[in-house]
């Protein structure tokens, strides 16, 4: 899962901004995946897990294209696919003369030259590039912003607002006033203010309408079964 600090990120938003550009090695395979599958790869980045293995991060900027790549619903990789990209992958970097034996003596002592990937036992995965650029746009917003979005209510029922990434949960402060505050007028009246406030931080125009999404829930009810503890609610 990519989140806003991950450099996988902050180099995909380069790509998107103009400020970069895909690695060229890359370039073939990104080609090939978007003819194959009809979707657009933003970014594709190499490196290796724990194991030393390596991985190949495929980035597209939509999440139902990276969905695309997920057997029943998103639980589980598509290993077809899976392997599909991995043997292109191989096929793309031998035909530039980038790849590098799996335990070479250059890796030993570092003296990779051009050798640059390895192409055996590689684990694709995918990532996509608008969720997490509107959790960054949350993230923007300082505390002081959010506290006069909450005062602007001017409501006495308002206990707070709280994010779990993009989605607000407007906390009443007893369980009786989220039965009376929640109902198709109140909860479009604030999705629309919501909207309002959050628009002028999305730089990527990702926020629509249609898509604002509100909860509703109480004080009363985080403080008798959380504990009044953040970390337990959204546990």
């Amino acid at each position: 899962m990519m989140i806003p600090s991950d450099k996988e990120y902050i180099e995909t938003k380069k790509i998107i901004l103009g400020t970069d550009k895909m690695k060229p090695g890359f370039i073939a395979l990104a080609k090939w995946i978007d003819k194959t599958f009809d979707v657009k790869t933003i970014n594709i980045i190499y490196d290796t897990l724990y194991d030393g293995n390596p991985r190949l991060r495929v980035c597209f900027e939509f999440e139902q294209e990276k969905n695309i790549f997920f057997a029943r619903g998103i639980s589980n990789f598509d290993k077809k696919k899976q392997k599909l990209i991995a043997d292109k992958f191989k096929e793309t970097i031998e035909l530039q003369d980038l790849s590098k034996p799996k335990n070479s003596i250059f890796n030993l002592f570092k003296f990779k030259q051009n050798k640059t990937f390895q192409t055996e036992d590689i684990f694709v995965t995918y990532s996509a590039f608008a969720p997490v650029a509107k959790q960054e746009v949350i993230s923007k917003i300082s505390k002081e912003q959010k506290e006069n979005f909450i005062n602007s209510f001017n409501n006495k029922d308002i206990w707070t607002i709280s994010w779990f990434f993009t989605v607000p949960t407007f906390f009443m402060f007893t369980d009786e006033k989220v039965k009376e505050y929640d109902n198709l007028e109140f909860r479009k009246i604030w999705a629309d203010k919501y909207f309002e406030f959050i628009k002028p931080f999305d730089d990527f125009d990702y926020f629509k309408r249609e898509e604002i999404l509100i909860d509703l829930d109480s004080k009363e009810n985080f403080d008798k079964n959380y504990q009044s503890n953040w970390y337990y609610y959204y546990k």
